[in-house]
């Protein structure tokens, strides 16, 4: 089978490439500018083939390109070409300008193919960068004037005048930015001197670049430039030329010799020994070239490929050496450190004698010591522990003068770099944040942004943000909020109810990335604001019951009389829960007025004859949120002569239904109690007759007589002036014939008429015997 699918694409192939040698048909060249929408309609293929939409789906059309992926897309239906995704032209194409990617347009039955192309424009999606946030440029404080310095370029992904036009620096009076173009069409930024420096005056600059595009609006870039000024070596190296042009085959062995570039020194010495650097050192450059840094030849370490890159452009520093020589060097140097040394270094100076004597020495102010040894040699050792976050880099100058006539002078400067150790715990940008948000909102709302700063350098000051604990330990945090651990964003989790909760506090922490990693913490406040979310609700009257509640008016009120009092009340706050009331509604509009602070019900006038006896009042109670909102409530007023009517009809009212059994039995309990009352009391009557009446017949029959003396009449009240609670009747009894009275309880009976003239009790003795009898 293999041999057969072989022959089968051999056959294809051959087909496709008769297709497109007959074809015949110059190649159709399309345009879009990158990032356009996908789905744009780029071209019409109807109108460019000559052919219809019915034959283009009956040959079934398609679009083919030499790319993984098609960029485009035919619709059969309408024979429209269409972009099928956004397009990044550097992603593409990189810095190759113009871009252009190839495509066909397939036809099959019979087979026929379409050459045509798409060129995608550049626009301004990129700015400037430099390969570094701050460059170093050393400057001899006897440089003359118009000296020109290179510096280092700014890469821009665009293309075309959207790429790097223009290079500007800060306002001042020693430089100014000039532009070098090569024949590769890049610029160059170049730092000329305008005015002579003079190191003891002045020992260091610092200066912005700003690389600008060529886009509308333009977009820029920056970098420092740190200008040291050194008085050393009067004399830099000079290259014979400044542009070397050198042709190369592109199948040329790797060892094979470029070019050789060559540079004097005027000075004498080790000042005058000239080596060789590459200036801007690409990771593509160190894989394609080395150089020998003294004899300055260029030399290939990989084979060429034109069709990659067609040419290159390097850029090589010659520096000469000095009097100093280095034998080691340490740098840089961890900060809290003790003593520890930077440098070892000797002094050669090939005069004799006292011409050939040497002093070395640093400048003050610096936490660094020369110590000499032996033989012309020198250790460099800092005084103490250094701190990075205090000075993160010095530049230590090395003078060495003879004691020759005249004294000569070099200098060599070193740039000891100070690295970080993790010291430094991030610091809040605040002690405690209050953030706001009101209630209501939309869950994953951005509520605010907490911040800390790192004195420390690199994964030292990379800083991490969490969640700690809500000072509620029963509030579940996690729940309502989140935190993006790289920036510090909170986000409120889900909707929230200043009604359920006004606000809550918790504490979050900022950890760096150091070993071990050193954290604080911060207290955020979130105050959760009310919105106007709750509609009053009125207390009194209540609106619910079964019954609606009448209120009373007599009908000789005067104006101003208080019918009632409407109450409500609002969950909200603030000016959302200021209530305020108004009278919607009335049977008689003109004779009742309502206050509209405290939903006081007033009369403004006296009542008529002519008024209804039952009146009907809808009020309307509204807060003072944005919107309002509002309650309404219905009074029912009923006229009355005088609230000791015994009979006052109320307003019908439409029963449920299904309260009626519970009435009914309601209506028999009621009954029952009535007659069981009822029957009580008659009882209690029968028995007190029966007993009155035998008593009187006793009276009458002479078994009983009153003697003059201790009682006047028959009936004692004891009031209740005493401890007792009530007045009590006693009857009392006195026998001719007995030695002692008789006194005798019946009864106890409210009573309200006491006989004044006989109204004394006996004293407490006398009482007590005859109670006891």
């Amino acid at each position: 089978m293999e041999p057969c699918c072989n022959l089968q694409r051999q056959v294809l192939l051959i087909f496709l490439l008769l297709g497109v040698v007959g074809a015949g048909w110059e190649p159709r060249r399309y345009f879009v500018m990158e990032e356009t929408p996908s789905g744009t309609v780029l071209a019409d293929l109807v109108q460019d083939l000559g052919l219809g939409v019915a034959e283009l789906a009956a040959r079934g059309a398609q679009v083919v390109s030499e790319e993984k992926e098609s960029h485009l897309q035919l619709d059969l239906q309408t024979g429209k070409l269409i972009l099928n995704e956004k397009l990044d032209r550097e992603e593409l194409c990189g810095s190759t300008e113009p871009c252009v990617t190839h495509f066909q347009v397939l036809l099959k039955k019979p087979l026929e193919i379409f050459q045509a192309e798409l060129r995608v424009g550049d626009i301004n999606d990129h700015s400037p960068e430099f390969p570094e946030r701050e460059m170093a440029v050393k400057i001899i404080e006897n440089s003359p004037v118009g000296t020109a310095f290179l510096l280092k370029t700014a890469q821009d992904l665009d293309v075309g005048n959207n790429s790097v036009q223009n290079y500007k620096i800060g306002t001042n009076s020693h430089f100014h930015v000039s532009i070098r173009n090569q024949g590769d069409g890049r610029k160059y930024p170049e730092l000329v001197l305008d005015k002579e420096l003079d190191r003891e005056v002045q020992a260091a600059f610092r200066l912005t670049l700003t690389a600008l595009d060529g886009g509308s609006p333009p977009r820029t870039g920056t970098s420092q430039i740190r200008i040291v000024v050194l008085d050393v070596n009067d004399n830099a190296p000079e290259f014979a030329q400044a542009f070397y042009r050198v042709q190369i085959p592109e199948n040329s062995p790797s060892g094979s010799m470029v070019a050789k570039v060559s540079a004097k020194d005027l000075d004498t010495g080790t000042n005058g020994e000239v080596s060789y650097s590459l200036f801007h050192r690409s990771q593509e450059m160190s894989k394609t070239f080395e150089l020998n840094a003294l004899s300055g030849e260029v030399r290939l370490i990989k084979t060429l490929d034109f069709e990659t890159t067609p040419s290159y452009v390097l850029d090589i520093k010659a520096t000469d050496g000095g009097e100093l020589i280095i034998s080691s060097l340490t740098n840089p140097i961890p900060e809290n450190s003790p003593e520890t040394e930077v440098a070892l270094f000797r002094i050669r100076d090939r005069d004799s004698g006292e011409n050939g004597r040497t002093i070395c020495s640093i400048q003050d102010g610096v936490p660094f010591t020369l110590e000499p040894s032996v033989e012309n040699f020198y250790r460099l050792v800092t005084d103490g522990a250094l701190d990075r976050e205090i000075r993160a880099e010095y530049n230590i100058t090395i003078s060495v003068t003879d004691l020759g006539i005249p004294k000569l002078t070099t200098q060599h400067t070193i740039t000891v770099q100070v690295s970080d150790i993790n010291d430094n715990a991030p610091a809040f940008t605040q002690a405690s944040y209050t953030m706001f948000v009101h209630e209501n909102n939309s869950p994953a709302l951005h509520i605010g942004t907490i911040s800390a700063t790192d004195s420390d350098s690199g994964s030292n000051a990379h800083i991490t943000y969490s969640l700690l604990s809500a000072q509620d330990p029963q509030l579940a945090l996690n729940s309502l909020i989140s935190i993006n651990a790289d920036n510090g964003q909170l986000f409120a989790l889900r909707a929230l109810d200043y009604e359920a909760l006004r606000g809550f506090e918790f504490h979050v922490s900022a950890t760096d990335q150091g070993s071990p990693s050193l954290s604080s913490q911060a207290l955020v406040r979130v105050v959760v604001l009310d919105d106007n979310d709750n509609a009053p609700f009125v207390l009194y009257p209540m609106q619910n019951a079964s019954a609606p509640c009448t209120e009373l008016l007599p009908r000789a009120a005067e104006p101003g009389y208080l019918v009632t009092k409407v109450v409500a009340v609002d969950r909200d706050s603030g000016q959302n829960a200021w209530l305020s009331f108004q009278l919607l509604k009335a049977t008689e509009p003109g004779l009742f007025s309502v206050w509209a602070h405290n939903g006081e019900v007033h009369t403004t006038r006296l009542l008529s004859e002519r008024d209804v006896p039952k009146h009907r009042l809808l009020l309307l109670v509204k807060d003072n949120g944005d919107p309002p909102r509002s309650a309404s409530v219905t009074l029912h007023v009923l006229v009355v002569d005088g609230f000791s009517q015994p009979y006052l009809p109320l307003p019908e009212v439409v029963r449920d239904p299904s309260h009626q059994e519970g009435d009914v039995l309601t209506l028999y309990l009621v009954i029952a109690l009535a007659s069981v009352s009822s029957l009580f009391l008659l009882s209690v009557l029968l028995f007190v007759g029966v007993r009155l009446c035998r008593r009187a017949r006793e009276v009458s029959l002479g078994g009983c007589s009153v003697p003059e003396g201790h009682f006047p009449g028959h009936l004692v009240d004891v009031s209740g002036a005493g401890t007792l609670s009530q007045s009590y009747q006693y009857e009392v009894c006195l026998t001719g014939d007995s030695q002692s009275n008789e006194f005798k309880f019946l009864k106890p009976v409210f009573s309200g008429i006491v006989d004044q003239n006989y109204g004394r009790q006996p004293d407490d003795q006398s009482f007590s015997s005859v109670l006891g009898m």
